[in-house]
């Protein structure tokens, strides 16, 4: 007995095959928001904690006596790589975002050339292609700015006779 379905023109080819392939392609732009909505959290609380340490720093430097000492200049360059450090993190939200909102373009599309019973190639491939491109962007953002706390890290970590001014710049959890 032949499959019938009950919406009629809505489903390219009336077989099994072809509902499975309408399912795997209208789910693949679901699949990739979920996974840039991953992203974007965790991009969000990166950027949270970094704004957290420039407070502490910013604090830290109000207190200080001796506003052109060593301890200062490390304070000031450390200072300047948070904030390089989150110009990276608002470039990956950025690029996250509008990657996002191509995934959800991209179902828009796949959604109506359903319904319609269009070609919908060139906007599915311009929409899914721009949410691909935007979240490889996003994640080199977020590479870009684990490089520059790596390398912070390296360069303004304090030695351990310095470790008091390192427990007041902490914050303590």
């Amino acid at each position: 007995m032949p499959f019938v379905s009950a919406f009629p023109g809505l489903i390219p080819d009336e077989s099994v095959d072809g509902v499975a392939h309408l399912i795997q392609t209208a789910l693949t732009p679901v699949f990739m928001l979920s996974g840039i909505g991953t992203l974007l959290n965790m991009f969000n609380t990166r950027l949270a904690r970094v704004s957290d340490r420039i407070e502490t720093v910013r604090d830290k430097l109000d207190g200080m006596e001796d506003k052109t000492g060593k301890d200062a200049s490390m304070l000031m360059k450390r200072l300047g790589l948070l904030h390089y450090r989150t110009l990276l993190l608002d470039a990956a939200i950025l690029f996250g975002g509008v990657g996002g909102a191509s995934a959800c373009g991209s179902a828009f599309a796949l959604f109506l050339g359903s319904v319609r019973d269009s070609s919908i190639a060139w906007w599915l491939v311009l929409m899914f292609g721009n949410a691909l491109v935007c979240t490889v962007i996003a994640l080199g953002m977020f590479l870009g700015d684990s490089i520059v706390a790596w390398h912070g890290l390296r360069i303004t970590t304090f030695l351990p006779h310095r470790r008091d001014l390192l427990t007041s710049i902490t914050p303590q959890d």
